[in-house]
């Protein structure tokens, strides 16, 4: 289906707003029925400073809302509430478990800010599991303690003004690979897992990018997006002066290496050293598995190594890991860099493209993107402008509503071309900067530009 969208045009010429957090808190309304006991019901509020009487009344609000919107289906409660003043957001992760999200935005998109409030659930779920378990673990007051300690910490990072399509599909970055190079990096990883036996799981990246994974998909996606929005932009450091070009045999004979540890120890010759690494819950076939999380890393790649909580993890095994892991790593990202820098060279000179794409798929969760130069929890820099992403949003929302494949084009204000197709569980969106095309010409681009970058993709015409 082609059509032209006046409505996402127009809305070009709307003034830019900047979301801003009023509220989030997370309630139970069985844990105070009575009256007199309302507080009973608030697990955590931010911000904490906010009146006692206030935070009852904003919970009793959203309590309200909740329950009325029952009445015309049960199944299916609020979602959002539009005011003119505010937004809010309202998730049942659990049974009774309700966390909501206040924002100052008239014009935020549905979609990306319920993503978000989805993500921060997840986040919390694979560093601590469920809201049920720390109940069971030590009732009310330890999973408000918990509750505390983790948001406070996570909502200072929380940057909502940086939200976009690729916080919707919420996907992994695939790092693309010779045969050969994948092969050795499968070998790696096998080798290393028969040696280190207590490693359950092995996630492989590169630049930031997924390689390879061990575990199931909807947890990587999870991990990843932590590792690449969090950890790594927290441990980044500006690389010496070749150390991603191919090592010298004799460095490489010494086994002198690049390795360290992003999570637990990070001097293994400080005797003081702790050998304590963050645990997450990851899915297992009687509900959860708890993992201690090992991160290592050399140049641009990072192996993470997922073991048993109940081992306890020594110095020694961390110093075996880092004789046997670092050297093989070092050569490895080599490597990948080596062969990358070869693909590059022999792909001759890039030009400026006509056109930036996000792509992606449903299936395997993977996405691309040439419109974000880079993108983590307080960075987000793309080649575009908020218009236009903005617009890419709304053709998102336009194909959430419905299950059958579509395509829509817009023609923004400032003359570029917005195209957006939806075919088998696929999703890609292309801005085109042709000011004097027509619709066919640019329909005619836009299946050039599958042809070329997603040959091996069926796209329906």
């Amino acid at each position: 289906m082609l059509m032209i969208s006046p409505r996402m045009a127009s809305g070009m010429q709307e003034k830019q707003y900047t979301p801003c957090l009023l509220s989030f808190f997370i309630y139970n309304p069985t844990f105070g029925p009575r009256e007199g006991e309302e507080e009973k019901k608030i697990l955590f509020y931010h911000p904490s400073e906010v009146e006692k009487n206030e935070k009852i009344r904003n919970v009793g609000l959203c309590e309200a809302i909740v329950q009325f919107t029952r009445t015309f289906c049960p199944t299916k409660p609020a979602k959002s509430l539009h005011t003119q003043k505010n937004r809010q957001f309202f998730f049942e992760p659990e049974d009774n478990f309700w966390i909501v999200m206040v924002l100052t935005h008239e014009h935020c998109l549905f979609s990306i800010y319920f993503v978000c409030l989805d993500f921060v659930y997840f986040l919390w779920n694979l560093f601590n599991g469920t809201f049920s378990r720390a109940m069971e673990a030590g009732g009310v007051e330890l999973l408000t303690q918990k509750l505390e300690k983790f948001f406070y910490r996570y909502l200072q990072t929380l940057h909502l003004q940086f939200c976009d399509l690729l916080d919707v599909f919420a996907g992994i970055s695939f790092f693309p690979l010779d045969k050969m190079t994948y092969l050795k990096i499968q070998s790696f990883v096998n080798r290393v897992e028969e040696s280190l036996s207590l490693i359950k799981y092995t996630a492989f990246l590169y630049n930031d990018q997924l390689i390879w994974s061990g575990l199931e998909q909807d947890d990587m996606r999870i991990l990843y997006k932590y590792l690449t929005t969090s950890l790594f932009p927290r441990h980044s450091e500006p690389e010496l002066v070749g150390r991603d070009s191919p090592l010298r045999p004799e460095v490489a004979g010494n086994l002198l290496h690049y390795g360290r540890f992003l999570t637990g120890p990070t001097n293994l010759k400080d005797p003081e050293a702790k050998f304590r690494f963050p645990k997450i819950f990851v899915s297992a076939e009687d509900g959860y598995e708890e993992l201690h999380l090992i991160v290592y890393k050399a140049m641009s790649a990072a192996a993470c190594f997922m073991i048993s909580a109940s081992v306890e993890l020594t110095r020694d095994f961390c110093e075996q890991l880092d004789s046997l892991v670092g050297p093989q790593l070092t050569l490895l990202a080599s490597d990948i860099c080596e062969q990358f820098t070869i693909n590059r060279r022999t792909s001759g000179p890039e030009k400026e493209p006509q056109f930036k794409f996000i792509y992606f798929n449903h299936m395997n969760l993977a996405e691309k993107s040439t419109i974000h130069m880079r993108k983590t929890a307080s960075v987000c820099l793309t080649s575009v402008h908020a218009d236009l992403m903005k617009i890419l949003g709304d053709i998102n929302c336009d194909f959430a509503r419905v299950d059958e494949d579509e395509e829509i084009i817009v023609k923004a204000m400032t003359d570029y071309w917005v195209v957006g197709k939806k075919s088998d569980q696929r999703e890609l969106y292309v801005i085109l900067n042709q000011k004097n095309a027509n619709l066919i010409e640019v329909n005619e681009e836009v299946k050039r530009l599958c042809a070329t970058q997603f040959n091996n993709i069926f796209f329906l015409d």
